[in-house]
């Protein structure tokens, strides 16, 4: 609610994906005194997987100041665990990136 996903795209999309990472995010950044922001949805288990998005899906947006949106969904294997620690490294590995293109 404070992101302000809209309740259209968790209904069509769900809340691990792409398009709700990119709300996410933005929501973030709009909200708040940001002028970055990092978003990470996902399922890391051990449980609440499904054929569609097994455990360890994991859906990213990053937002930086000049700079669209930018989303990637990814897998990563392991435990709850491992899942939360890779997806934290890929999002900072995204920020780190955006900035280096020179966004921000």
């Amino acid at each position: 609610e404070l992101l302000n996903v809209r309740q259209e795209t968790l209904a069509r999309y769900g809340a691990v994906s792409e398009e709700t990472a990119r709300e996410m995010v933005i929501g973030a950044v709009h909200n708040s005194r940001a002028r970055i922001g990092v978003a990470i949805t996902g399922i890391a288990g051990p449980d609440g997987g499904t054929a569609e998005k097994p455990v360890g899906t994991v859906c990213l947006g990053w937002l930086l100041p000049g700079a669209e949106v930018e989303t990637r969904r990814m897998r990563f294997a392991g435990d709850r665990r491992a899942v939360r620690a890779r997806a934290c490294a890929c999002a900072l590995q995204g920020l780190l990136a955006g900035l280096e293109r020179g966004a921000g």
